[in-house]
């Protein structure tokens, strides 16, 4: 377990450098994590027959990926970093992937946030299209979660979002602490076992938007117990109750993913 536990002295997160630039192995997990939900998505639309062609899809896919990327960024500032009002005052700061004439690429992302700009791509396309916004969301709840895990695998190969401390043999050695590889837990949870949950109902739901309520619950619950093991944002904490701001914000999902439940089964049955 040796080589494992001191995984970070022995691996590099770049995976290449194109003159200047570096390409870290996070940037190509997810364009991995990118492919393999559109993989799923027309697999499962060819499968279960949904209301959609593959050149529809393709253009979803592009709304959604602009939405992710927008609201994953723009929630980090918001949710987590400590120079909120600096990026307020100079938003065209918030893409520049440069820091003092270095090419540093965009670090932070919020996985809320890009619910949000999500949900917003989403309804917009549904608009626009004229789609069920429902067999959207629930194709999604299919489609994405086994990209989670090439996500949090990035997370690892990148060296970020370290766990808590431990005394396990599986931890990881980072700045001399062992901790938990807690990445590789979240995409276990938040990717695999999610995924398998959501794929094997998918033939049983009762209405439209179901899957996607159960996607939201199961992420919400998947992420609060994985956060039991990862490290609170440095510059964070523990916000309230001994909880971490992933915490609060999965507590947040999982009431809302229910109330949408219960809104869609009993409009269902109207």
């Amino acid at each position: 377990m040796e080589f494992w536990n001191n995984i970070y002295a022995n691996f590099d997160p770049v995976a290449f450098q194109i003159v200047e630039i570096k390409v870290h192995w996070y940037s190509l997990m997810y364009i991995l994590a990118l492919l393999s939900s559109l993989w799923i998505a027309k697999i499962i639309v060819e499968r279960d027959k949904y209301p959609i062609t593959k050149p529809e899809l393709d253009s979803y896919f592009l709304y959604a990926e602009i939405g992710v990327i927008l609201g994953a960024r723009i929630g980090y500032i918001l949710f987590y970093d400590p120079h909120t009002s600096y990026y307020l005052i100079r938003p065209w700061e918030i893409f520049n992937p440069f820091l003092n004439g270095e090419f540093v690429g965009i670090r932070g992302m919020s996985y809320h946030g890009a619910i949000i700009g999500f949900l917003i791509a989403t309804y917009l396309y549904a608009r626009r299209y004229k789609k069920n916004i429902w067999i959207l969301l629930d194709l999604v709840a299919i489609s994405v979660p086994l990209g989670y895990i090439f996500g949090r695998i990035g997370n690892f190969l990148n060296q970020e979002l370290f766990g808590r401390e431990t005394t396990s043999q599986i931890g990881i050695y980072v700045d001399g602490v062992l901790r938990h590889p807690s990445q590789l837990y979240e995409a276990i949870l938040e990717g695999l076992v999610l995924f398998i949950i959501i794929y094997f109902y998918r033939t049983k739901k009762k209405f439209d938007g179901e899957l996607i309520a159960i996607y939201g619950a199961g992420y919400g619950v998947a992420r609060f117990i994985a956060e039991l093991f990862r490290e609170p944002d440095f510059h964070l904490g523990f916000i309230a109750m001994n909880m971490s701001m992933g915490q609060i914000l999965s507590l947040i999902m999982i009431f809302i993913s229910g109330i949408l439940y219960f809104y869609l089964s009993k409009r269902a049955i109207k």
